[in-house]
């Protein structure tokens, strides 16, 4: 027999595992639930960082994991699962600012890996272990990038779009079936973490910060949104954006693109 997810959800405590919970928007995740009552499990690269949250928020546990790899994704996925969680923050990715002709071929290949394929592995994985425990909630973590082409960060925008596309589908694919699982992506505009820096970039757009696009998406999340866009601005360009051939858009994107500049290599989030 077929369920729905239980109206109630959010008025219980719950357990959230975070990807790319080392800083900006995971980190912010982490301490606004944990501050909301519920147990939270931080997933990332950077030891150092991820130890400093953990004391932070009285122990967390956290779980070291390279989702560049598929073996490093199924390692998260086991441990995590010790944990019995019901939500699950898909936010790991990061940045590539370069022309397509004169970018490494390494660090976009690294890139798909970890804003694609790390994504769809985990939202796969997750989406079966809550059907299976009969509950859980999963977001998903675009941008307004997706929406667009992107000149000059080609890799990015199109990973993006990617997770939009597929969020929508499989979020259809759970009301009809009558899931018990909800989901949902979350596409920010700019906000003001270590992004920019960590994608080799300056001179953009300050954004809103991390504490206000998380707790505007945690309102959202309540009300099973499935696209959750913070800020008048950001929605102000998707609706810009579906109104403007893609063409135009991308030469648009190129001549705000152009006004950064680059101040180092790329790092991940």
């Amino acid at each position: 027999m077929s369920v729905v997810m239980k109206k109630n959800f959010w008025n219980e405590k719950h357990t959230a595992v975070i990807t790319g919970a080392s800083a900006g928007i995971g980190a912010e995740f982490a301490r606004q639930l944990f501050e909301a009552g519920h147990r939270v499990i931080l997933c990332g690269r950077d030891e150092n960082a991820l130890r400093a949250l953990s004391d932070e928020l009285c122990g967390a546990p956290y779980i070291i994991a390279d989702l560049s790899r598929v073996s490093g994704c199924r390692a998260l996925f086991e441990k995590a699962c010790e944990y019995v969680p019901d939500i699950f923050i898909n936010n790991a990715g990061f940045g590539i600012f370069d022309k397509f002709s004169e970018s490494s071929l390494e660090r976009e290949i690294e890139l798909i890996n970890t804003d694609v394929r790390a994504v769809h592995i985990l939202f796969k994985l997750f989406l079966g272990y809550f059907e299976k425990n009969g509950s859980g909630y999963i977001l998903n973590t675009a941008s307004i990038a997706g929406f667009m082409p992107g000149p000059m960060m080609s890799g990015y925008y199109a990973s993006k779009a990617y997770v939009i596309r597929q969020t929508q589908a499989v979020w259809a694919e759970c009301l009809l079936s009558r899931s018990p699982v909800r989901v949902s992506v979350l596409c920010p505009g700019p906000v003001q973490t270590g992004f920019n820096e960590r994608a080799g970039i300056t001179g953009t757009i300050k954004g809103i910060t991390a504490k206000e696009c998380v707790s505007y998406t945690l309102e959202k999340m309540k009300s099973f949104s499935p696209v959750i866009i913070p800020s008048v601005t950001a929605k102000a360009v998707v609706v810009g954006s579906k109104l403007t051939p893609a063409l135009l858009a991308a030469l648009a994107c190129y001549v705000v693109q152009k006004t950064k500049k680059r101040i180092g290599s790329e790092k991940q989030a």
